[in-house]
């Protein structure tokens, strides 16, 4: 590796290195210690001088060997090349005596020389680094650093580090001092301290726990937990940074292995090649603010500034940062319950600057409106880009309504298909509804206000007031009064306008008119799977209510969630979309609620509805982990803390409307949209802790699942105007009088008084770890079903088979980490049977086959191995299972004679046998990765390019379709027979002499 030319000391250097090859301009050092005859080590200096390369950080010292570039009669020494083996160093020797020496002899002085040497040796670096994605703050010093991270691991050149830190590992109670590398697909450690090396590299795929941790020994270190294994990391100059993104990493590694339905749609990381440290740090923040101001999930983060925002009526300037996106400028205090404002650039009509002295800036809005932001750095730059962004904003704004609106995913085509229409549902999906379903089934009496109805007009009147001051729309402040007043419940005329607004769904809805109409006609007649879902589920999404009684509440049911599965046909329908999409038309109206229903399930609780439910568990692990720092003594009691996520999964998936009755469950609702799955952590908590005394006392889960559901049901809402016949605790009221009655509002009010402490933060980097452990959870139960169903077909022991099926996975995974493209990658689907979840092509067979198959040493093993995989490889889709993979090896290992001789028979004929000729005579029976791949696909290509049924029937080997094995041995006892007539009796020997 070329180096950029530092000027260096031999005077103590020599202890160190040794002389290989010198002339007039350059000298080629080796390292002591490294390349001794006889394959020593070089003795207690080797030992040293490897310590010291282990704990340093320079290539220039760990390199074992370098060039060094001096003039004649000159002292001073510069070090140009490294090099990890001779080979390597001895290339770059070479290059520089038939490009380099024959030029110096023409320079006169020694400063034209050195002139000279460096600026070769600086377009050499900069000639690699064209094509390097390798970009930090010292690429210098990061080149290094990848040089001894290629050195040490040896791993593929694709591999990608990102960063690497300097820290201790514990082995044990003793630490080792040496680096930590972070690359794309592995966390890798390397120590080498007195003789002692240490090697460790773990995936990330395989990490299930990653967490900060200290106790009386480590003040502060990272613990990771993968495959059983623990792993303590301390020692580190910034830990925070370093856990942040070691977090990131394997979040990243396992949404693009395990989760490939969310992967396949990130823009940023879809390429490892291009993950840098800077590019994750800024993707952290990017999606922690998007995700706190409820934005679209295409925006952007462009830039952060200090700054402070005056607030309205209350004359106070709140500090905070003032966040630019692609399409919006928010601003959120440094205290979050302040302050917080979100702009869309669509509603920006100005910009100005005030003057320097206060660096301010105006943003007009429409209404009348504007928003001052002071104390900004680079003020005058700000409000440049700011037009300019805000100038091409309102162009697109002008342009939306032209656009067409975008199609639904490419993979609904084939999943969906024009079938006969539902009863009802073409009449029916001709008119969306314009107002909510509560303004028909629940008008309200301005004339007889009865004392409910005059408490929602109060709060209807204090939210007027807040209006007036902190502004209505979009652009509205959002405050603690905001908060306190969505605690207290939101009004029925005014709860689809908030929850729009506190969604952001308002913004999706702003920036795609005509889309859901666009939605509803395209779907209009489609039948699939998700649509006869919805037809069986309509009826039951709260059928006591009179709005799902009758026809125009249904059809807006089916209209929303019918559009929903085709805008989206990956999530389709999951069960409880029903019962949330009924509360979201009772209040909103059609078009709205189906943007709130886009904004629950692509945002606000990502990957809940799809076939795993990923989401919901990891929040179930989440709260799991707040139940044991606010709860201990419930833990305590409870031997099994799966008891919780049993019972909390309806919570989460329904946002507790399948256990409170509806009018309570809607202010559950209110606090949902404002504060996000924080609101429903903490309502959870609250009520556990008030029915901790009974919970306590339960012998067994049913009992403390009695308990819930007794608590739940006498869950009500003094203040709810809905009549009698619409509210479902009034019903309950009777006969359950002697059980005490615990009003929403309360309970709310008592969440956020004991759990307001909780930090969006907090939960966001809980959420990133608990998604580690969930999706090994996950795995773990894909792994044991696989082996159950297996075991029954193979001799192979439970172990044994547990090893194999580890093996099989992981060379899947090779082939994932650094070929995007791979057929394997793309046929890994988590929705699949377990069989079918995880395949491998020819060429990860013939790796396998190599590795563990004792006919292996065979001088055609590739041929052996390509048949073997043809006659596995059944339906012709170049991919084989575990199952089928297990029971080839179970037959060379376990077989009997007979069985292993029928295999070796079958890998004779076809479909299994092909005529094999390597391209390249000298490699023998060897073929390339390339051949193996076309010989395995060879029957499918013959398939579709149709071969004539003359020649298939001339030939059993030709054609490939269906293989006629009859046939086949007729024409080889045919064969045998005329053999047999062309062999003639040979003369008996004479014995007698």
């Amino acid at each position: 590796m070329w180096l950029k030319p530092e000027e260096v000391l031999l005077k103590n250097a020599l202890k160190l290195w040794l002389l290989e090859r010198a002339n007039d301009y350059f000298v080629l050092q080796r390292r002591r210690g490294y390349g001794e005859e006889g394959g020593g080590s070089g003795g207690f200096t080797g030992l040293l001088v490897g310590t010291l390369d282990s704990v340093l950080d320079s290539t220039a010292k760990v390199a074992p060997f370098r060039i060094l570039h001096q003039t004649p009669g000159s002292q001073v020494y510069w070090s140009i090349a490294c090099g990890a083996s001779r080979e390597e160093i001895y290339k770059h020797w070479e290059w520089l005596e038939q490009n380099v020496m024959k030029t110096l002899s023409v320079f006169d002085s020694n400063e034209d020389i050195t002139s000279f040497v460096h600026g070769k040796i600086r377009g050499l670096i900069a000639e690699e680094g064209k094509d390097c994605l390798v970009k930090g703050d010292d690429p210098e010093k990061f080149r290094e650093a990848l040089m001894k991270f290629e050195k040490c691991f040896g791993l593929a050149k694709q591999e990608k580090l990102v960063t690497y830190y300097s820290c201790s590992y514990w082995r044990g109670r003793v630490p080792c001092q040496g680096w930590l590398y972070l690359s794309s697909n592995f966390l890798s450690f390397y120590s080498f301290l007195l003789g002692s090396e240490i090697k460790l590299v773990i995936s990330w795929d395989a990490i299930s726990k990653l967490e900060k941790t200290s106790n009386v020994l480590l003040t502060e270190s990272i613990h990771v937990c993968s495959r059983g294994e623990d792993y303590y990391f301390s020692m580190f100059l910034h830990i925070n940074e370093t856990f942040l993104l070691m977090e990131q990493l394997a979040n990243y590694a396992v949404r693009r292995l395990f989760d490939k339905e969310t992967f396949e749609n990130d823009l940023v990381l879809n390429d490892p090649l291009k993950i840098t440290k800077r590019t994750m740090e800024n993707l952290a923040r990017s999606e922690q603010f998007s995700s706190f101001f409820r934005l679209p999930k295409e925006e952007n983060l462009k830039e952060v500034h200090e700054c402070f925002l005056r607030i309205p009526s209350s004359h106070l300037n709140a500090h905070g940062k003032m966040c630019i996106f692609e399409n919006y400028i928010c601003f959120t205090s440094q205290d979050v319950s302040l302050c917080s404002v979100v702009l869309p650039l669509r509603e920006v009509l100005a910009v100005d600057k005030v003057d320097d002295s206060s660096q301010s800036v105006i943003i007009s809005i429409k209404g009348k409106k504007a928003f001052r932001f002071s104390d900004i750095r680079d003020f005058k730059q700000l409000v440049a880009k700011l037009r300019l962004i805000g100038g091409a904003a309102s162009i697109l704004q002008q342009d939306v309504s032209t656009e067409p609106v975008p199609s639904p995913d490419p993979g609904s085509s084939g999943q969906s298909s024009k079938g006969p229409s539902l009863m009802g549902q073409k009449d029916s999906s001709k008119t969306v509804n314009t107002q909510a379903l509560m303004t028909e089934f629940h008008p309200q009496d301005l004339e007889n206000l009865d004392s409910k109805m005059l408490k929602e007009k109060m709060k209807e009147q204090s939210w007027n007031i807040l209006f007036v001051e902190y502004g209505r729309g979009v652009s509205m402040f959002r405050t603690k009064k905001t908060r306190d007043l969505v605690v207290r419940g939101i009004p029925e005329t005014l709860r689809g306008e908030l929850w729009l607004l506190f969604s952001g769904a308002i913004n999706d809805m702003a920036t795609n008119p005509g889309y859901y109409a666009d939605m509803v006609e395209l779907s209009l007649g489609t039948y699939t799977v998700a649509t006869d879902e919805i037809e069986r589920d309509l009826r039951r999404s709260l059928p006591e209510h009179p709005a799902f009684q009758s026809d125009m509440g249904i059809s807006a049911l089916r209209r929303v969630l019918t559009a929903y599965a085709y805008r989206n046909p990956r999530i389709g329908y999951c069960q409880a979309m029903n019962i949330l999409t009924s509360v979201l038309l009772l209040y909103a109206k059609e078009e709205a609620a189906f943007w709130l229903l886009v904004a629950v399930c692509e945002r606000m609780l990502p990957d809940y509805f799809n076939h795993r439910i990923i989401g919901a568990l990891v929040d179930q692990a989440v709260f799991e982990e707040l139940i044991r720092e606010h709860l201990p003594q419930l833990t305590g009691h409870m031997s099994d803390m799966t008891f919780f996520s049993s019972i909390s999964l309806s919570w989460f998936l329904t946002l507790f409307i399948s256990v409170l009755p509806i009018e309570s469950a809607v202010n559950v609702v209110d606090c949902f949209f404002y504060d996000g799955i924080k609101a429903i952590l903490q309502l959870g908590l609250a009520v556990l802790d008030y029915n901790m005394e009974q919970l306590l006392t339960c012998k067994d889960d049913a009992e403390a699942v009695t308990v819930l559901n007794r608590f739940f049901d006498n869950v009500t809402n003094k203040d709810s105007p809905l009549p009698s016949t619409v509210q479902q605790g009034s019903s309950t009221s009777d006969d359950k009088s002697h059980q005490t009655k615990v009003d929403i509002t309360d309970l709310i009010r008592e969440a956020n008084e004991k759990y307001g402490d909780i930090r969006y933060e907090d939960v966001y980097s809980m959420r990133r770890r608990s998604r580690l452990y969930v999706i090994q959870v996950l795995e773990e139960t894909t792994k044991q079903n696989v082996l159950r169903v297996v075991s029954q077909d193979v001799k192979f022991s439970l172990r044994e088979l547990e090893e194999l099926y580890d093996i099989f996975k992981r060379e899947h995974f090779l082939s994932c980490y650094w070929n995007l493209t791979s057929t394997a990658l793309r046929h890994h689907n988590p929705s699949l049977p377990y069989l079918e979840q995880y395949q491998i092509d020819c060429q990860q067979f013939r790796i396998l086959y190599h590795l563990l198959s004792p006919w292996a040493y065979s001088a055609n093993r590739d041929c052996l191995a390509l048949w073997t995989f043809r006659l596995l490889d059944e339906n012709s889709d170049c991919l084989i299972n575990f199952k089928e993979f297990s029971c080839a090896f179970d037959i060379l290992y376990n077989g009997s004679f007979t069985e292993k001789l029928k295999l070796l028979f079958k890998l004779h004929i076809p479909p299994a046998f092909t005529e094999v000729e390597s391209v390249s005579p000298s490699k023998g029976d060897q073929l390339s990765k390339d051949e193996l791949l076309r010989f395995s696909q060879f029957h499918v290509s013959l398939s579709a390019h149709g071969q004539e049924v003359g020649s298939a029937k001339g030939s059993p080997e030709k054609g490939r379709g269906k293989l006629d094995v009859q046939e086949y041995l007729k024409q080889w006892q045919d064969e045998l027979l005329k053999k047999e007539e062309n062999i003639k009796d040979l003369p008996r020997m004479n014995q007698v002499r």
